[in-house]
């Protein structure tokens, strides 16, 4: 998944195999049947060019970032605790993009939102803090949506 997101656009097998192997020798049918596995599970969509799919991100990065943050927090039997003790490991710029994010939702920001150099009027959110329509629900704790495992250790 990190590669399609990187990419913000439609790929195919081949592409994401020739980047990868620039790190580490990997095989084709393994990114072919990692990226069919991600559409199975709703995470890409794919479209048929010849012979090849293309394969594009259902959600963004930070989209699949909140899911994995509501899940988390809907599994605690007390919300509050978990909020404070989450906020409590979170660093002072982190804080600062908190309340950046509470005044967007609340439509109360205005001026650029820190880190992106994007200027706001209140109630608008720039299209890269805008959460999807649909978001496939994590189907496990790992953290890389891009493997394999089926949630059975597999």
């Amino acid at each position: 998944m990190t590669r399609v997101w990187k990419w913000n656009r439609p790929v195919t097998v081949r592409e994401v195999l020739e980047d990868l192997q620039r790190e580490r020798s990997i095989a084709y049918t393994t990114v072919m049947t990692v990226l069919d596995n991600l559409h199975h599970k709703g995470w890409v969509r794919r479209e048929a060019e010849g012979r090849a799919y293309r394969y594009e991100a259902v959600s963004t990065r930070a989209a699949y970032a909140a899911a994995l943050m509501n899940d988390a927090w809907s599994q605690s039997d007390n919300a509050a605790a978990a909020l404070v003790a989450f906020f409590g490991m979170m660093s002072d710029e982190q804080r600062q993009a908190l309340r950046d994010a509470v005044r967007i939702v609340e439509g109360t920001a205005e001026g650029p939102i820190r880190g992106t150099g994007t200027p706001e009027v209140a109630g608008e959110v720039p299209d890269s803090a805008q959460a999807p329509d649909t978001v496939p629900a994590p189907e496990t704790r790992d953290e890389n949506p891009g493997s394999a495992r089926d949630g059975r250790g597999r």
